[in-house]
Order: C-alpha cells, then structure tokens, then sequence
C-alpha cells in the first residue's frame, strides 16, 4: 500500500510539475505579443535594407513590462518565435516615483534608459565582468556609446520572475548572470551584429 501512495505522490508531482512548467512558457500576455510582433515588422524592414545585421536573432526590451517579470526577449526571426526571455534592469534615473511609469533620456549623467534599436557591439571586461557594447542606431539613444550604455550581467539581478520590483542600472541593460551565459553564446556565435530593440 505504502508502494501505491509513493507511486501515486510522484506521479501527482510529475503531473503537477509539467502544468507548472507549461504556464511559464506561455507567460507572454496577447498584449505582450502584439507590441513583440509590431516591433518585428519594424526590424525586418530594417534587416532587409541592410544585410549586414544578423538576419536570424533579435533581442527586444519590452519597458512596459514590470522589471519583475521577463521583458527580455531572444527572438528568431526565421521561425518567427521567441525562444528564450529574461528580467532585465532599467536605469534608476528612469524611476518617477509613479509605479508602473517610466521616463527615458539619451542625455550623459541621466542615469536614464535610452529607447530605441541598438547595434550589439564588441565584448570587454568592465568592472562587471565581460559585457558587449551598443550602438545607438537612433536619435533617442545615439548618445550610448558616449555614455558607456553596455549589455552586462550583474549577481543581484534574480533568474526567475519576482512580485517585486528589481535592482536598477545607471541606464543599461542589466541581467542575471545564468541568462547573460545563454545570450552571450547567441552573441558570440554571431558573424554579424544582432539588433536590441528597447521600447515602451
């Protein structure tokens, strides 16, 4: 008899276990994917007219989203699905004290998350470790690479989704070490830039 309930315990956890992880990969919300797929569009035209972005991975930073919940996105833009996401930080300076608003500046010292498409750039080791910078391709953050706006990891960003609001950046896209790992594979495995979209 204890053999049935064991059996039966296990199995009532491996059920429970599959629906749990099935929820987290259909977390997206339809408003989510929608602002995800208009952005697409966007970016394909652009990869279109110049071939000398990756034509088969996008990264996309939905700042709508609450930085507790994944608002990094990994996309490819063959199949035309995301295939990995993750928290990311936002710059402090971006804070109005009004929960759920943010606000964004491209200028020097602001401390602000910059919108726009950004060009994945060449890795260094900065005082976070190894980190890729990025490009401004456009008037509202063509100021990055002035204001050392880099794609980095930092120990203090969590790897799974909180209720709560997480750590700031002073204006870069900041992400949990396990899942800079994974994107640094995609990055580094690349013969051409990858395009980062942040939006709000």
């Amino acid at each position: 008899m204890k053999i049935f309930y064991l059996f039966l315990f296990v199995t009532v956890g491996f059920l429970t276990g599959s629906k749990l992880s099935f929820k987290e990969d259909d977390a997206i919300s339809t408003i989510e994917m929608e602002r995800i797929n208009s952005r697409i569009i966007d970016l394909k035209n652009m990869i279109n007219i110049d071939h000398k972005y990756n034509q088969k991975i996008a990264f996309l930073i939905d700042m709508k989203v609450p930085s507790g919940k994944n608002r990094f996105f990994v996309y490819d833009l063959e199949k035309n699905v995301i295939i990995d996401q993750g928290l990311v930080a936002h710059g402090s300076g971006s804070e109005t004290g009004i929960k759920g608003m943010l606000k964004f500046s491209n200028m020097p010292n602001s401390n602000c998350t910059a919108l726009g498409r950004y060009a994945v750039g060449k890795t260094y080791r900065g005082i976070f470790g190894k980190a890729y910078r990025l490009a401004g391709l456009e008037e509202s953050n063509n100021n990055a690479l002035k204001r050392a706006i880099v794609l980095h990891s930092y120990s203090a960003v969590p790897l799974e989704e909180q209720d709560y609001y997480i750590s700031n950046s002073h204006g870069c896209p900041m992400v949990n070490e396990q899942f800079f790992k994974r994107i640094e594979k995609i990055i580094d495995g690349s013969k051409s830039n990858i395009l980062m979209d942040i939006y709000y």
